[in-house]
């Protein structure tokens, strides 16, 4: 395991929460749309401009504070639908299958582990306790 960290979810205010977070804590903003996505052009253009994936390191932690807005149609609703998930970092393809395939055992998939526009394997799921997941690999970093 490379590293653990928060993800967080946002009901379309995610570029507001993180560029308030960047000036509490310094660092360079990563910042991609859902319009900027392979599926952005079939989104309505309220949806496109939504943050699909931001990412802020925290200087001098080695860890990453992450999150987006909820995907067209999606809300947070705490309790039922949190907003948070933990972001597991894994060395390599064969952790990520085994990770992903171990904590989606009796839970639900949201998203296949698959290749996105910020990372090579990425994948979502809600384990049998209701706890949200994101396994990532990305053998550039």
């Amino acid at each position: 395991m490379k590293s653990v960290n928060a993800y967080l979810m946002f009901n379309g205010n995610a570029e507001e929460a993180f560029t308030f977070y960047q000036s509490v804590f310094g660092g360079e903003l990563q910042l991609i749309r859902f319009g900027d996505m392979g599926e952005g052009a079939n989104l309505p253009d309220e949806a496109k401009s939504l943050v699909a994936h931001t990412a802020l390191p925290l200087a001098g932690t080695g860890q990453i504070l992450m999150g987006s807005d909820c995907p067209p149609g999606q809300t947070v609703e705490v309790p039922r639908r949190p907003n948070f998930t933990v972001c597991l970092e894994v060395g390599d393809r064969d952790e990520a299958e085994r990770v992903f395939g171990a904590l989606s055992e009796g839970g639900s998939v949201d998203m296949h582990l698959a290749e996105t526009e910020w990372t090579e394997l990425f994948g979502m799921l809600t384990d049998k306790f209701s706890i949200p997941w994101m396994i990532d690999f990305n053998s550039s970093q």
